[in-house]
């Protein structure tokens, strides 16, 4: 009898561990269609926010950051203290004219 009342205990947790990772898969489903949903109502909101720059702005963005990738290893060695101002020697004492006025304010 005792073994009987073991066995029914142990197919009735079974039968409960079951239930349960049932339920779990089914959350996590719930979840990620939850995710996806919320992520697709992101991107609608971004587009509506931002929308697609004019082709202007992209390609003074581009030239731009062109520009900047051009003149970084002159600056890199300047503010490393490897190499003069890279603008030039007349400009530099005009901007650190510049700068302390600014810093004076």
């Amino acid at each position: 009898m005792l073994l009987q009342q073991m066995q029914n205990k142990f197919g009735n947790q079974n039968r409960e561990n079951g239930s349960q990772q049932k339920a779990a898969d089914n959350a996590f489903k719930r979840n990620l269609s939850l995710l996806k949903d919320i992520e697709a109502a992101e991107k609608s909101l971004q587009t509506r926010i931002h929308p697609d720059p004019r082709p202007e702005v992209v390609s003074l963005e581009t030239r731009y950051w062109a520009s900047v990738e051009e003149y970084i290893p002159n600056w890199e060695q300047f503010l490393l203290g490897r190499a003069p101002y890279p603008i030039g020697v007349e400009n530099q004492s005009e901007t650190e004219n510049t700068l302390q006025k600014e810093l004076r304010q």
